[in-house]
């Protein structure tokens, strides 16, 4: 009885172990070692691991899990973030450093060449008035806010590359600070200027048949003679109405900035900085020129802003069309009258 029971237990055995045994070990073959040994024999754990790449393949962007009713914190990471860095790190430093070094550059080239221009004919002593108080107040309103948000901006861009260095960490955390809430105070009265420059000319700086001549002969410069031209000539519009539309792009996205996800996603906000930074580039480029034309480049042009009056052969060589309209409004009330209420002799 003993045997036979033996037995039994002996052959269950045996079919247990032939039911574990791996399929290859069955033929003889070496049979697959477990996990464990695997690991044990030097592979790579992770190699089978889902990598960060893989994730932006699948998904497009990193998310976590959050307890706080701010869905953006759930955001890890997004491909258009690396693009945006790209953008702030290296593209935007180049763009705006090489607009502002060529413009730089061009004008004293033309300084070297061309020097001041001067009027041909002598000076009248006789005066014109040509901006109001109001004019002149918004022009310096919103020229003393764009200096500011230049500067403050260009120190976005470039501090920590060439600012840094010079005061140390502190001195420029400091500033960079001081510097952030200086651009965010100033952008108010610069967008008030804005508007008012807008309302008090942008009739006198709509394009007329006059424009495409002053342009063709750049001025005078290729011709030699002064192009006719009313209250603003064909130059001084093309600033203008870059300053109305570069300026607006400025305040749409500053205002965006300013008030963060209020309507935009993460990737809105990337493009709003795209178009403040690129916009701003431009404008400070323009604004350069602007500043040199109106003080070193022409003799009398800073009189016209920052008296309000300029000379009479001034006027009527930059402003020909402008003046002989003057006189016909003044002399429709007194012959006996010049421009802006001077005698005439």
């Amino acid at each position: 009885m003993s045997q036979r029971l033996g037995r039994h237990l002996l052959t269950t055995l045996v079919l247990i172990g032939a039911l574990n045994c791996p399929a290859g070990a069955q033929h003889g073959q070496d049979p697959v070692p477990p996990a464990s040994t695997a690991r044990a024999s030097g592979a790579n754990p992770t190699e089978q691991a889902v990598t960060e790449q893989r994730l932006f393949q699948q998904q497009r962007k990193l998310e976590g899990r959050i307890s706080i009713p701010d869905y953006k914190a759930a955001l890890l990471e997004q491909p258009q973030g690396r693009s945006y860095q790209f953008f702030h790190e290296r593209l935007l430093p180049w763009l705006m450093g090489a607009l502002i070094v060529a413009m730089v550059a061009g004008l004293a080239l033309f300084f070297v060449m061309r020097g001041r221009i001067r009027t041909q004919a002598p000076q009248t002593g006789i005066k014109i008035k040509r901006f109001n108080v109001l004019e002149r107040t918004a022009h310096w309103m919103t020229a003393t806010c764009f200096i500011v948000l230049a500067l403050t901006g260009i120190n976005y861009v470039f501090g920590k590359r060439l600012l840094f260095p010079l005061i140390g960490p502190d001195a420029f955390a400091a500033f960079s600070q001081w510097s952030k809430f200086a651009h965010t105070a100033v952008a108010w009265p610069f967008m008030l200027g804005l508007l008012m420059m807008a309302v008090l000319w942008v009739r006198g700086n709509l394009p007329d048949r006059h424009d495409w001549r002053w342009l063709r002969e750049f001025g005078g410069f290729a011709s030699g003679t002064h192009p006719p031209a009313g209250r603003f000539n064909a130059g001084q519009k093309l600033i203008f109405w870059s300053v109305i539309i570069f300026g607006l792009a400025l305040s749409v996205t500053g205002i965006i900035m300013l008030f963060p996800f209020w309507t935009l996603d993460i990737n809105g906000m990337q493009w709003a900085q795209y178009g403040h930074a690129s916009a701003a580039s431009i404008l400070i480029a323009v604004i350069i020129a602007h500043i040199y034309i109106g003080t070193l480049g022409m003799v009398g042009a800073y009189d016209a802003i920052g008296r309000g009056e300029v000379d009479l052969t001034w006027a009527r060589e930059h402003h020909s069309l402008w003046v002989e309209q003057q006189q016909r409004v003044i002399r429709g009330h007194d012959d006996s009258v010049g421009p802006a209420g001077v005698p005439a002799e």
